[in-house]
């Protein structure tokens, strides 16, 4: 029986305490109490569409802002992710998604290479960029990206392709294709033996 890729979650400081688990090859279940509502509602999208079976929870300093549990749990997951990759062998290593939301239209491009590395690339109209839902923004997305690559050591690349005036849509589409990206790149393939790098390591 193969090795069940999956991982616990778990961070604490002064600012905020997060525990769960990660399971890459799961159905795409979720439970999500994080205190951001908006964010639960992402990383659970997220799950679903990367058929990761994810269960979190997190209390950190909401009486500041969101900040400080929206980073930290991109570097708590980021850290399960890896881990749950294990060796990486056998994966593809890359993944891209497009993911479309009525009028939005984004683009993430993975590649789990060992490098962490975002370049995240907004629309080139001014967009809304406070208008995405009271409690989460576009920038709180990148700062939560940024924080997931920097621990799972992978290069992103998000483009927001289209949007107008609808940040709920840009968002989700944005987290959809993560996780359908994500999914493409630690997808086990039998052709590939060892890691899929001519260096032997990732």
């Amino acid at each position: 029986m193969a090795k069940k890729r999956a991982a616990g979650i778990q961070r604490k400081t002064k600012e905020t305490s997060i525990q769960g688990r990660l399971a890459l090859d799961g159905h795409g279940r979720a439970s999500v109490k994080t205190g951001i509502g908006f964010l639960d509602h992402m990383l659970s999208v997220w799950a679903k569409h990367g058929l990761f079976d994810l269960t979190l929870k997190a209390q950190g300093d909401l009486e500041v802002d969101g900040h400080h549990t929206n980073e930290d749990l991109g570097l708590a997951l980021g850290q399960a992710f890896l881990e749950s990759a294990g060796g990486k062998a056998g994966i593809a290593r890359f993944g891209c998604a497009y993911v479309p939301m009525d009028e939005s239209l984004v683009r993430v491009v993975v590649d789990f290479s060992g490098r962490p590395y975002l370049n995240p690339v907004w629309t080139e109209r001014p967009l809304f960029l406070g208008a995405a839902a009271d409690t989460y923004q576009l920038d709180d997305a990148r700062h939560f990206f940024q924080a997931f690559v920097n621990e799972s050591r992978m290069t992103v690349h998000v483009t927001i392709l289209s949007a107008d005036l609808d940040g709920h849509h840009v968002l989700e589409a944005l987290f959809k294709a993560f996780g359908r990206a994500l999914s493409q790149a630690v997808a086990l393939d039998p052709r590939v033996k060892g890691v899929p790098s001519t260096k032997g390591k990732l």
